[in-house]
């Protein structure tokens, strides 16, 4: 009896000491990776030189929030020694503060540097707003430029909660505070002050683009109606400066900046960190899986799932386009 007792013993701490070089192999093994990583890194910022001395290229992609480390890329970027700046912008759009901060960042470096904005497929709501910074717009024929306006939009799930018998209570300071709610239905006073909200954003958006791209009343009215236009439809209505690419953009800081056409064009980060490196976390994964920590490889898993969901998590009002569902 005591002997199996001392082999259970046994078996225990050979299984602790297991799971322990186990964890630290899979760390000695991250840590190579990023090492690795970091030295591709450096070799590729050593071949590309970073933008001093060039044209750097900056890239806006995606839904654009609130970041303050583009805010302070974009200021270490007005500093440096970059002859100008081209910024493909290829985004639907996202909150308005966020649209509104990366503007100010955009206005704050064409102050410095010569700046033009190449429309590479999608500049609309948010994304048009970040393009208005720049000294010019270009865009291709067949780009998406525009949807001038303001959305607050919330899920109203009242008739489906009386279906199931469910009843939300709630007991509040004062009529509109945590309003509108998808829980009841919304008030005429509600509505009021969410319009009002709304309107005030989809005011400072249209002061934007009258004072910026410098519109009659009557193109400005045209215009700020929430539809999009195509880079054609865009020049048109002088929503873009012309049609065109980056050697366009090139073309023209030579002709109206003296900015020498030979010079080289580099890509400037504007978020240089690990999830930039997206062969890291497959290392991970599959180390994990190698030295038999499954389970922890399937959390790190779903915990990527959840950051993921939280990163299309858009809060407040929002400058945002996308096509219609089909019904």
């Amino acid at each position: 009896m005591s002997l199996d007792a001392d082999l259970i013993v046994d078996r225990r701490r050979m299984r602790r000491k297991l799971t322990f070089w186990r964890v630290v192999t899979v760390l000695v093994a991250i840590v190579a990776v990023v090492g690795a990583g970091l030295a591709l890194t450096g070799q590729r910022g050593a071949i590309t030189g970073g933008p001093g001395g060039s044209i750097a290229r900056v890239n806006i992609e995606g839904l654009i929030r609130g970041s303050r480390p583009r805010v302070e890329a974009l200021d270490r970027l007005s500093r440096s020694s970059a002859k100008a700046v081209i910024v493909h912008i290829n985004s639907p759009g996202g909150t308005v503060s966020g649209s509104e901060e990366l503007y100010d960042s955009l206005t704050r470096l064409r102050a410095k540097k010569p700046m033009v904005v190449v429309v590479d497929g999608l500049a609309a709501s948010g994304g048009y707003i970040a393009a208005m910074a720049s000294d010019r717009i270009l865009a291709q024929q067949s780009a998406i430029v525009g949807s001038i306006g303001i959305i607050f939009q919330y899920p109203n799930v009242t008739e489906l909660l009386k279906t199931i018998g469910v009843q939300v209570e709630s007991i509040k300071s004062s009529p509109l505070k945590a309003a509108p709610s998808g829980y009841e239905p919304t008030s005429p006073e509600v509505r009021a002050a969410v319009e009002a909200v709304v309107k005030d954003s989809y005011d400072w958006f249209r002061g934007l683009v009258r004072d910026r791209r410098q519109l009659d009343p009557a193109t400005l009215q045209r215009v700020s109606d929430g539809r999009v236009f195509t880079g054609r439809q865009a020049l048109e209505f002088n929503l873009i400066d012309a049609l065109g690419d980056e050697q366009a953009a090139i073309d023209w800081l030579a002709k109206e900046k003296n900015v020498d056409p030979k010079t080289p064009v580099r890509d400037y980060p504007l978020s240089p960190r690990f999830r930039d490196f997206p062969f890291l976390r497959v290392a991970t994964l599959g180390l994990l899986d190698a030295v038999g920590l499954t389970g922890l490889a399937e959390r790190f898993k779903e915990l990527g799932a959840i950051q993921a969901v939280e990163r299309l998590n858009l809060d407040g009002l929002l400058a945002l386009w996308h096509p219609p569902a089909s019904n």
